[in-house]
């Protein structure tokens, strides 16, 4: 017996043999991925990648979209340290947490962006779910307008905008369409220009607005604008679709950049909102972020509710928990509030000093041209007006990196190298 199966496992054996293929046949025919083509690398990576090989100890790398202080260096929150130290006293548990996110994180986002004593929040016609970062915000509102938005499909964004949003849109199955915002003959708002092009949106269309710190010109609409934005909107039947990812962080004042959302609001409009805690607490890796809509009754938020969480299961299950613990720690707690609310102030006049210092030295450097748009416009970047020509000769000629519009993260800016950009700056528009 023990001889026959023996001669049936070597006959078993030579028969695999003859059927598997040799490993140099397997890497021939199994190229299962061979349609796959080079996808041309991301631009503000490829800025960076180019500064850190740059040998000059001089170089300055303006593309990173992040804070940091004014020796270069990224900055944590001294609220957010406290705030983590407290939630690992607390010995939490590290379960999963509901498909909607945290409640106290949701209803303290919400609470922020409108007001605490909006009726959008105190009468229960928010549906705040919490997500991932800003982006994830962006991509959950766009699959839920694709699912059961019925009167439009166009999403309308503006020229230029925020280089995700437009992939964001169109892998909802979206079609996205600009509309005219920003100036380069002033280096500022297209005012005209973008009601022009309201006026002519069919009605029902979806608006994609920045809410503050308009990425990536730096260019903001006044509060006046805003009204007559709003007030337009109405009368055309025009869906606003807000991203607020700098809320403090703009201006330093959380009620002067949620300025536009509530202005909407009051005006009586139904407004969607895609957060971000990234700049504004630091949390950039904890990927905090919160996608709103604004209902016309507590019965119609708990159906969009119902679907949002629908949405959201096969993408991801559940948001993670560590971040939103986080910032609703902080945003709910008086001390750490008050903390929060002065750093995120002083991040942000941080900003605005290296913009003063930057326009400053372009003038004492002897520059005749007018600058005033580097102090008009706010938040993190900064379009310089700079051209294509002139911003590869910042780099050959200076290290100076950045991207190839002209758009600078004032962040990268110190008291160190504000007055070297100022001089090179000066010398390639001279």
């Amino acid at each position: 017996m023990a001889v026959q199966v023996l001669r049936s496992s070597c006959s078993f054996s030579r028969l695999l043999s003859k059927n598997v293929p040799s490993a140099g046949t397997v890497s021939r025919n199994a190229a299962w991925w061979s349609n796959v083509e080079m996808g041309p690398p991301d631009a503000i990576l490829g800025v960076t990648e180019a500064y850190k090989r740059d040998p000059n100890p001089n170089k300055v790398n303006l593309g990173v979209g992040a804070y940091r202080d004014d020796n270069g260096k990224p900055y944590v929150l001294s609220c957010v340290l406290k705030a983590e130290q407290e939630i690992m006293a607390s010995k939490l548990d590290k379960e999963y947490a509901g498909i909607a996110g945290i409640p106290e994180f949701t209803k303290a986002a919400a609470e922020l962006a409108f007001g605490a004593d909006s009726p959008v929040t105190t009468g229960g016609l928010n549906v705040t779910s919490q997500c991932i970062s800003g982006t994830g915000s962006l991509r959950v509102g766009a699959a839920f307008f694709s699912k059961w938005y019925a009167k439009s499909k166009d999403f309308w964004v503006p020229t230029p905008t925020w280089g995700n949003h437009t992939p964001i849109f169109k892998h909802s199955g979206l079609e996205v369409k600009q509309y005219r915002y920003y100036d380069p003959k002033t280096c500022g708002f297209d005012f005209k220009g973008a009601m022009e092009d309201f006026s002519k949106i069919p009605a029902g269309s979806v608006v994609v607005l920045h809410a503050c710190a308009h990425n990536p010109t730096g260019v903001d609409p006044k509060p006046e604008q805003w009204k007559e934005i709003s007030q337009l909107f109405k009368k055309q039947g025009l869906y606003p679709f807000f991203d607020m990812a700098y809320q403090g962080f703009a201006s330093g004042d959380i009620d002067r950049d949620a300025f536009a959302v509530r202005q909407f609001v009051k005006d009586g409009q139904q407004v969607v909102l895609a957060q971000s805690f990234a700049k504004n607490m630091g949390l950039y890796g904890e990927r905090v972020g919160a996608f709103t809509v604004v209902c016309d009754s507590k019965e119609e938020a708990d159906r969009v509710m119902s679907q949002i969480k629908i949405l959201i299961r096969p993408m991801y299950s559940n948001p993670p928990i560590h971040g939103a613990r986080i910032a609703a720690r902080i945003l709910t707690t008086p001390a750490l509030r008050s903390e929060w609310l002065k750093e995120v102030k002083g991040m942000a006049d941080r900003i605005i000093s290296m913009r003063k210092q930057l326009r400053e030295g372009l003038q004492k450097e002897g520059s005749t041209r007018n600058w005033q748009h580097i102090t008009d416009q706010i938040g993190m970047f900064c379009f310089t007006g700079l051209n294509p020509t002139q911003v590869e000769r910042l780099t050959k000629e200076f290290s100076v990196y950045l991207t190839k519009d002209g758009r600078i993260s004032v962040a990268g800016l110190s008291s160190k190298n504000v007055g070297y950009l100022a001089k090179a700056m000066h010398e390639v528009t001279k």
